[in-house]
Formats: structure tokens, sequence, C-alpha cells
């Protein structure tokens, strides 16, 4: 069992924590296992497909729905949480500390037409390569760990 990292507020206090869900979508192809990266819309990082929560939805169905509209993912929710992590996300009023949990999506197929296409880039990587550019170290550690075989994380 992979050990969940202490997190952090980055600099806010604990009454500014925001709660995100996240979508840490995956493929095999010719048996590797790849990971889905997005660019985020304003400094053009990249990031993995989350959001805000949604009435009337689970944590895991509203990381879903965000892989559609950030990343035109075409999939489902396969396994329970792998775990969280915490960020700053940016924005007109400063850095909101978040913290993300993060559902795995397995991916059937990515949609030509999805509603933030034109606003975002896509790409396939290796679990190694997408830990390495994502910002977040405890996120990093997440997509590293994976292990869809497990059922989550390795360890």
């Amino acid at each position: 069992m992979t050990t969940q990292v202490p997190i952090s507020l980055n600099g806010g206090q604990k009454n500014d924590l925001r709660i995100q869900f996240a979508a840490l979508c995956w493929r095999r192809k010719r048996g590797k296992l790849q990971v889905l990266l997005i660019t985020s819309r304003g400094r053009k990082r990249w990031i993995i497909p989350k959001g805000w929560p949604m009435d009337g939805k689970t944590p895991a169905a509203s990381a879903l729905v965000e892989a559609w509209e950030e990343g035109g993912v075409v999939g489902q929710v396969r396994g329970q949480c792998l775990g969280v992590y915490s960020y700053a996300k940016t924005g007109e009023d400063g850095a909101v500390p978040c913290l993300a949990m993060l559902y795995p999506v397995k991916v059937k197929a990515l949609a030509k037409q999805f509603p933030e296409k034109g606003q975002r880039k896509r790409m396939w990587c290796s679990r190694r390569k997408a830990a390495q550019l994502v910002d977040a170290p405890d996120l990093a550690r997440l997509i590293r760990d994976f292990d869809p075989r497990s059922g989550g994380l390795a360890g």
C-alpha cells in the first residue's frame, strides 16, 4: 500500500482550502501503459483533467465529466480514489489552495469534438514522462505509482 504524503495548503489558511476531482486517464497501446495529459488554459502547463464538485454527481462521476469537457475522453472510472494531491490554483483572486481527489479513468476513445477543444492540447505519454511534466510533486508520485492491474497504486 502506498503511503499518502502530507498535504500542503500552499500558503493559504485551512478555511481557504477547496476540493476538486481529477481524472487519471489511461490506456494500453502495444502493451504499454500510457497516461493522457492536457494543457492548462492559461499558462499551457501539462496537467490532468480536474474540476469542482458538481451537484448531484459523485466525485468519480465529476472527474469523468471533467475528462470529457477538458480532454474529450470517452471512458469509465475504473476503481476507487487513488489518493489526493495538493496544489495552488491561480486565478484572478490570487492563489487558492486546492486538494484534488484522483480517480482512474480507462479511456475507450478520444473525441475529435469536445467542449474545450481549441483551448487545450492533449498528449499521451508514459507514466514516467507524465510524472516529469506535471508540476505537483504528489501528483507526480501518484502517476508514477499507478498500476491498473493492482486496482490503483503499486506498492
